[in-house]
């Protein structure tokens, strides 16, 4: 036999998921304890106590009416086995209307002597006048085999099997209770929830917020009655705020309000979490995070609760209606007519059941426990149905706190939530602060702060190739407090910090003047805006999608130069946003790289102003270029990489140009390039890295062209006419196939940079060093074999490159280039090796002049 405690172990749940239990649930778990004990005791009397105790029941004597009327007929069986059961036991008699005939007395002898007739009746008599108890002539063993077969037939079923069947009602009941905590797609779930709301609630993260956001309300509204000064407060904003639009630039804040008069803003000791809590907040908001993710897609938990209570409902009334049918048939008194008279002699006999008392006030009281049981149920149906469950709502705490963000919830995770509110709302109510966005923002703003001190962040600094002050900070959680403590930078580099916020200390940088923003949509407030505007003059922005572009950028009027980075797509250049362009009335310099196939035309709103546009387009191909007509001031033109065949006739009509770079397409031909004569302002022409294979004879018509680009391209010679450009300064045609250097190179009176190398030149031309304000000179990955004693004649040389030649010795004659060094001199170790040592020696010798290699 089981024990009480096994069978309670059925209804016995983890003391965590008590949280989850309503006041029916519990209730319903201690009646069901109530009824397994009524079943248990009810079947523990039944199989130590549980007996029916029989008797024959004698026939009664009936005067005949004539002396021989009376029969009594005697049973007598046809095979011999008869004679050996006279004479072992009574015969079986049965009487027809003879009564109170003593069954030791042989009927043959009571049938056929009419004087042992006589003496029978007058026994009888006797009997009846002073009664002192029948025999039966029934030893122990036919008692208690009547006793055992009167038990089974004559007892109603129900009487037998009562303490079973609430036993098993009992602990289907249990089951159906708490089968949504063992079922394994529900439990998981359960169990991690119950897991988080309990480390949410024991947080010390949401104690500080929640006292704090009543501090701070209390703060606020003394302010605005008193106008004293409040106690400092941490600056955070709502990220719950989308980006500003181009009508609202700055983020309206909710929660924690910024003073523009005082712009700076201490952190008070008392939200200064320390690194291990804070660590397990920022944990708790991620698992809370992916939980809500996981929970509210399905609704299992609330589908599995409803069928499990709708069972219980279709349990309590089956048992209810079969029941009460079977009260009234436990009686104490039976009789038991079993087809035994060949084995006692008997034909009825009269039994009573000793439990029957006992299990009918059982049962009477099992009945009454089903019924409040059942009335819990329909209780806890009338709930289901009547609220809507799948569905939380944080009003409320919205309403009580300053996180007004807290999102409401759907499907299981709205339902655990509403079974949590039955034990507890506190346990809701903290729980949202772990829901909050601004409450997340909030924690990881005090430990960015905490972690990002006013000194590490000075170590961060450096100076730029400009030599101004840089800071780049990359893939935090915000932008720590004391960036705006460093008054001194030039230049903020904020790179993956998609929770950036600018606030008005910004305004304290007084030499800001460069932003850089990488995939970080910043916010700003009203305060830190107006300083932007006024003072930012460079901004770069790197961005994937267009919407990440903040709308505040479009109006900041005094910026000088606009760096956008990102996916411009042909779907989304209708969605650019570029028309605010038109408020950026100082810029001059606007760089764009991205997949355009179209220049926006909205890029002519700053078309008057603009001096140099930059179009990097990734590999393809942009078609319509006619609104490059309208930018009449522009001076410096990149297109690269936008998979141009030709030069783009709409260059021709920008007269104020005067430098062109059309590096990475495919232009095979530059015919056009006697256009270029108009230009007369034009003296940077860049056609590097295309395709072109000849250069014609018309460049020569481009009389002011300093600077020719020509790289990595496919020439195989250089034409006379590129050496009548006797303004040119710098020529770059390395990386192509030009196996001569023509003689007509000593024209170029004017050349300081001249840049051959990757080609296939094996003779330098004596006429190379007459020119003799060349400064840079790069000859490498050729085929020389020697180089001229005249290379004395650059005096102005500051830059040879010979590496990757065929050459075995230098000339003494470099000692002649006072300006070379050993730095600006690239050849193999051992060429230099070859030269004299006082040549090495004036080599090796330190200069504070610097040297240009022109590119």
């Amino acid at each position: 036999m089981f024990t009480l405690a096994e069978v309670a172990s059925l209804n016995d749940i983890q003391p965590t998921y008590r949280i989850l239990k309503p006041w029916w649930d519990v209730f319903m778990d201690y009646l069901a304890v109530v009824m397994l004990m009524v079943a248990i005791f009810a079947g523990t009397m039944q199989l130590t106590k549980d007996q029916v105790v029989c008797l024959p029941v004698l026939q009664s004597a009936v005067k005949p009416s004539s002396p021989g009327s009376a029969k009594v007929t005697t049973i007598v069986p046809d095979s011999e086995t008869t004679a050996v059961q006279d004479k072992e036991m009574p015969p079986t008699i049965s009487f027809e209307r003879a009564s109170a005939v003593t069954p030791d007395i042989p009927l043959s002898r009571a049938s056929n002597s009419p004087l042992h007739s006589t003496v029978a009746r007058q026994e009888l008599k006797e009997e009846e006048k002073d009664p002192l108890g029948r025999k039966t002539n029934l030893d122990y063993q036919q008692y208690v085999f009547i006793n055992q077969m009167c038990y089974h037939l004559a007892l109603p079923w129900y009487s037998k099997y009562f303490p079973y069947l609430a036993l098993i009602h009992t602990i289907i009941l249990m089951v159906s209770s708490n089968f949504w905590f063992k079922y394994p797609k529900t439990c998981s779930k359960i169990e991690h929830f119950v897991s988080i709301l309990g480390k949410c609630f024991e947080s010390p993260w949401t104690t500080k917020a929640l006292s704090e956001t009543a501090c701070e309300d209390s703060e606020e509204n003394k302010q605005r009655l008193t106008g004293a000064q409040s106690l400092p407060k941490h600056v955070s904003t709502s990220s719950d705020e989308g980006s500003p639009s181009a009508s609202t630039p700055m983020i309206s804040k909710s929660g924690f309000k910024f003073s523009a008069e005082k712009p700076v803003v201490e952190v008070p000791s008392m939200t200064i979490l320390d690194k291990k809590d804070g660590e397990q907040a920022k944990a708790l908001f991620e698992k809370v995070r992916k939980f809500r993710a996981h929970v509210e897609d399905s609704d299992l938990i609330y589908k599995l609760y409803v069928v499990q209570t709708v069972i219980k409902t279709v349990k309590f009334i089956f048992i209810l209606c079969y029941t009460a049918n079977f009260v009234n048939e436990i009686s104490f008194e039976h009789n038991c007519m079993p087809k035994v008279e060949h084995l006692t002699g008997y034909q009825k006999f009269e039994c009573t059941h000793n439990m029957a008392y006992m299990l009918k006030k059982l049962l009477i009281s099992y009945i009454s426990l089903i019924c409040v049981y059942g009335f819990v149920c329909l209780y806890t149906l009338f709930w289901l149905f009547r609220l809507p469950l799948k569905e939380y709502s944080f009003e409320k705490v919205r309403e009580e706190s300053s996180f007004s963000d807290i999102p409401d919830v759907k499907n299981d995770f709205a339902f655990l939530l509403h079974m949590v509110d039955q034990y507890d709302q506190l346990y809701s109510k903290r729980f949202g602060v772990f829901l909050s966005e601004v409450s997340e923002n909030k924690l990881r703003e005090i430990s960015l702060n905490h972690e990002w001190t006013f000194e590490k962040l000075r170590q961060h600094v450096s100076r730029n190739a400009q030599d101004k002050q840089e800071l780049h900070l990359f893939m935090l959680s915000g932008v720590p407090d004391a960036v705006f403590d460093l008054t001194d930078l030039d230049v903020l580099k904020l790179e993956l910090i998609p929770e950036a916020k600018i606030p008005a200390k910004i305004s304290q940088m007084t030499n800001l003047q460069e932003l850089h923003l990488y995939h970080c949509p910043a916010k700003v407030e009203q305060t830190a805006f107006s300083f932007l505007r006024d003072h930012l003059r460079c901004l770069h922005v790197k961005f994937t999608d267009v919407a990440e572009i903040p709308a505040w950028v479009y109006l900041l009027k005094n910026l000088r130069e606009l760096y956008l980075i990102g996916n411009l797509n042909a779907e989304n250049n209708k969605m650019i946003g570029l028309e605010s362009l038109r408020e950026l009335r100082h810029l001059k310099v606007l760089y764009v790289k991205s997949n355009l196939t179209k220049i926006p035309s909205n890029i002519t709103d700053v078309a008057p102003h603009l001096t140099k546009l930059v179009i990097h387009n990734d590999g393809n191909k942009i078609f319509v270029l006619n609104s490059l007509k309208k930018m009449m001031n522009v001076a410096e033109l990149e297109l690269q990489n936008c998979d141009l065949e030709r030069i783009p006739h709409a260059i021709f009509s920008l007269t104020n140009l005067q430098e062109v770079d059309l590096k990475s397409n495919s232009i095979r031909t530059i015919e056009e390039v006697i256009s270029f004569q108009h230009l007369k302002r034009l003296t940077c022409l860049k056609l590097w890295h295309n395709k072109i294979v000849c250069i014609p004879p018309s460049i020569s018509y481009v009389k002011n062209l300093e600077s020719l680009y020509l790289s990595n391209n496919k020439l195989d010679s250089l034409p006379a006419a590129v050496f009548s450009l006797q303004k040119l300064r710098c020529l770059d045609v390395s990386y192509n196939s030009i196996a001569v250097i023509p003689v007509d190179i000593g024209l170029l009176q004017n050349l300081q940079h001249l840049h051959v190398t990757g080609n296939k030149v094996d003779i330098l031309p004596k006429q190379l060093f007459k020119c003799a304000k060349l400064r840079t000179l790069c000859l490498g990955q050729n085929c020389i074999t020697s180089i001229p004693e005249k290379i004395g004649q650059l005096l102005q040389l500051t830059h040879l490159e010979l590496k990757g030649n065929c050459v075995d010795r230098l000339p003494a004659t470099l000692g002649q280039c006072r300006l070379l060094r050993k730095s600006g001199l690239i050849v193999e170790d051992h060429l230099f090796d070859t030269l004299p040592s006082e040549v090495k020696e004036a080599l090796n010798q330190d200069t504070s002049i610097p040297f240009a290699n022109g590119i």
